[in-house]
């Protein structure tokens, strides 16, 4: 057996088919974010634009973040010292937790490691107790949800994306006593479009199905205080499990579960991810804890994004650049093919300092390459106009069509 050979014709796959990934080596400059430093492809340090980032409120920057976290370093250390149910248990988790089950108006909450761990470990488990249960996922359900209905051995049924028609149908069709559990996320990261909460919760109560939303791109984002879509549309009451990252809009790291004490209780005994697990470092709980005080309390930097977020979609669309209908902050600037994704992303970062990844199959189907841009509160209308004459003149440069103004 040449092993060697097989690892290289995987990689020689991915370099045919023109979605290698290759990950850029930056630093951000504290305070200053979007700017930031690329060592990339040149001899020292050059300065950029960073476009991609979803850190969407730029609060792994804020001063509140930084302070409380330099705080919890100096007064416990830097590690957490093991497992929730060892040594890893600190009263910086506990408080955490008590916030976002506040957040969203649930009994209590659950840390975990990652958004992907805390999916992919409540979701094997809850299935896994539900005798005979069957999960309703939709199509667009990210991969770490996916791993996690995967893990629990139980039949799945995939719905098309919003589709509540196929979902009623699919529902209708199991039998009465089945328990069903249905997962959907409320903002689809890639497309930028929005779950009907209401009216999959409407289709949970008639079927008697429990409901799991991922929350990972909303939190921070949306509602009064930040506890996403759930809360904006009033419908977190209605859901029986809400799953959150502390990455994107929080700044820091981590995911976590909100429900009912038993459900937490359940997952906190059973999910082989959070028990053989090292906790969280409490200088990153820390950080993360103060952001979720400081956005249940400002609006200010909601705001600024999603007021960027539409002025940079204007922008696009004007110029004629094939931007994708959003109805949330992502900016999705279609392509349609990976090498061209990818030497686009290439000479934004070579000749206009403008970094942002290209997003291949499997992130999104093939034939539906494309660049995601996610402006933050600090993205100015200057760097939004330079990114938008530089995209043009690329356009041009490699033969692509813009879209003629009706």
């Amino acid at each position: 057996m040449n092993y060697d050979q097989i690892f290289d014709q995987a990689i020689d796959r991915l370099h045919s088919e023109g979605r290698y990934r290759v990950f850029i080596d930056i630093l951000r400059n504290k305070g200053a974010y979007p700017n930031a430093r690329c060592f990339h492809g040149h001899n020292g340090p050059k300065p950029i634009t960073v476009w991609c980032s979803n850190d969407y409120l730029a609060m792994g920057q804020h001063p509140k973040v930084i302070g409380a976290m330099e705080e919890a370093l100096h007064d416990v250390g830097a590690g957490s010292g093991g497992t929730r149910n060892i040594g890893g248990n600190t009263h910086y988790h506990v408080e955490l937790e008590n916030e976002l089950a506040e957040l969203h108006g649930k009994e209590t909450a659950l840390l975990f490691t990652s958004g992907y761990v805390s999916n992919d470990a409540t979701l094997s488990t809850i299935a896994k107790l539900l005798p005979g249960c069957v999960i309703f996922s939709d199509e667009l359900n990210h991969a770490s949800m996916i791993a996690g209905i995967r893990n629990s051995g139980c039949p799945k049924r995939v719905f098309r994306h919003n589709d509540l028609d196929h979902l009623e149908e699919l529902l209708a069709a199991e039998d009465p006593e089945t328990p069903k559990l249905i997962a959907f996320e409320s903002v689809y990261s890639m497309d930028g479009d929005v779950a009907p909460i209401h009216a999959i919760c409407d289709l949970a109560e008639k079927y008697n199905a429990l409901t799991y939303i991922d929350e990972v791109h909303a939190v921070g984002m949306y509602g009064a205080n930040g506890g996403g879509i759930s809360e904006r549309d009033e419908a977190a009451h209605r859901i029986d499990i809400i799953e959150g990252t502390l990455g994107k809009a929080f700044g820091v790291m981590g995911g976590y579960i909100a429900a009912d004490q038993k459900i937490v209780d359940c997952i906190r005994s059973y999910a082989p991810g959070f028990i053989f697990t090292t906790s969280l470092s409490p200088a990153l709980v820390a950080g993360v804890l103060a952001a979720v005080k400081h956005l249940k309390n400002s609006s200010e930097e909601r705001d600024a994004q999603q007021h960027n977020a539409a002025m940079l979609k204007q922008k696009l669309a004007t110029a004629g650049l094939p931007v994708m209908i959003s109805e949330t902050h992502i900016v999705p600037l279609m392509v349609g093919d990976p090498v061209r994704a990818k030497k686009i992303s290439d000479i934004l970062l070579a000749e206009y300092g403008a970094y942002v990844q290209p997003i291949n199959f499997p992130t999104v189907p093939r034939g539906t390459e494309r660049l995601r841009f996610t402006p933050g509160p600090a993205h100015t209308e200057e760097m939004m106009d330079d990114l938008t004459n530089a995209l043009v003149e690329i356009w041009d440069r490699l033969d692509l069509e813009l879209i003629k103004a009706a």
